[in-house]
C-alpha cells in the first residue's frame, strides 16, 4: 500500500525533456549501484518515488558540499578525494533531474 513516501501518480510517466533524457543512463546506473533498480529496468518508464527524489537531492547536496570543502582545503590528497566525490555526486544528481522533470511535465 503506497504512503506519502512511495506514492506516485497513476498516469504513465510523461516523456522527458532533452536534459533529463541525457541523465537517464547515469540515473539508471546509479540506481543499479544502490540496489534499487526499478522493475521496468529504467527510470525512463518508471516514476521516481518522493522518497528516492528526496534522498537523491540530499545526497547530491552533501556530496557536493563535502567535495567543495575538500577541494578548497588545498592538499593534493584532499583535492583528489574531492574530485572523486564530485564524480560520485553525478549519480544522485541525475536521479534528481529525472525525478524533478517527471513532476514538472
Amino acid at each position: 500500500m503506497p504512503n506519502t513516501f512511495t506514492r506516485v501518480p497513476v498516469r504513465p510517466v510523461p516523456p522527458l525533456g532533452p536534459a533529463a533524457r541525457l541523465c537517464v543512463p547515469v540515473a539508471d546506473a546509479f540506481m543499479v549501484l544502490m540496489l534499487s533498480r526499478p522493475s521496468t529496468r529504467s527510470l525512463r518508464t518508471t516514476w521516481v518515488t518522493p522518497a528516492t527524489l528526496g534522498l537523491a537531492v540530499a545526497l547530491t547536496l552533501i556530496l557536493a558540499a563535502a567535495a567543495v570543502e575538500l577541494i578548497v582545503s588545498g592538499t593534493i590528497l584532499r583535492v583528489i578525494i574531492g574530485a572523486i566525490l564530485l564524480v560520485a555526486a553525478m549519480g544522485p544528481l541525475a536521479v534528481s533531474v529525472v525525478g524533478t522533470e517527471q513532476r514538472l511535465r
